[in-house]
């Protein structure tokens, strides 16, 4: 866990610092399209033995069903529209750190030794601030925010903690403080109950496939 964390704490750091060929486009590159999912239902069709016949199956997303949204004003409807549109642009890339992470957790597992996974440590952290500098700079300042707490829930780790376990506790103040400056805590969770609710509703949604 120690080591997932420390990984994703560059690209979450670098967010902090910069935000205010069509075969392959970074996802927040790509256009966003409001009136089509983001990412495309899943379908798996299967066979099941019952009762000694062989029964045909399909198995698709979650299909999740709230109550409609109601607004008090063009403003209001507004405000919703443009959080749909920034979590379709961020979702994909919190995903991505998250595996990226995953992967590279997986990696170290085969080094033998501690300094080979220190090396191999040194170059992820080289590599995602060359990639994800220039990409993190094309983010408004709501869209880094909401980036940095879609991490959090994709790794279960709060930014403080990212960067207590890389570069410790005095810096990790540091960075809060610079953080509450810009009117965000590195220590406040994602709180998909409470006040990330309607953040939490709108993700599920897209991850299914229904936005």
């Amino acid at each position: 866990m120690k080591r997932k964390i420390i990984l994703c704490f560059s690209a979450l750091i670098t967010l902090l610092t910069t935000i205010g060929a069509q075969e392959h486009l970074n996802p927040e590159d790509r256009a966003v399209d409001m009136d089509s999912p983001t990412f495309v239902p899943m379908v798996h069709i299967g066979k099941a033995k019952v009762n000694g016949d062989s029964v045909q199956y399909v198995r698709t997303n979650n299909i999740y069903v709230f109550p409609p949204m109601e607004f008090k004003d063009a403003k209001q409807r507004e405000a919703y529209n443009r959080l749909v549109y920034n979590i379709k642009k961020v979702l994909p890339m919190a995903k991505e750190c998250n595996q990226i992470i995953l992967e590279t957790y997986a990696y170290l597992q085969t080094l033998p030794t501690k300094k080979e996974r220190d090396e191999h440590m040194k170059r992820v952290e080289h590599g995602i601030k060359e990639q994800y500098t220039p990409r993190v700079k094309k983010l408004t300042y709501s869209q880094g925010k909401l980036l940095i707490k879609l991490i959090d829930r994709e790794t279960h780790s709060t930014g403080y903690e990212l960067i207590q376990a890389f570069l410790g506790p005095i810096r990790a103040g540091v960075y809060q403080a610079f953080a509450w400056m810009f009117g965000a805590s590195l220590k406040k969770r994602y709180d998909p109950k409470g006040s990330d609710r309607l953040v939490e509703r709108i993700v599920l949604q897209v991850e299914a496939g229904q936005l």
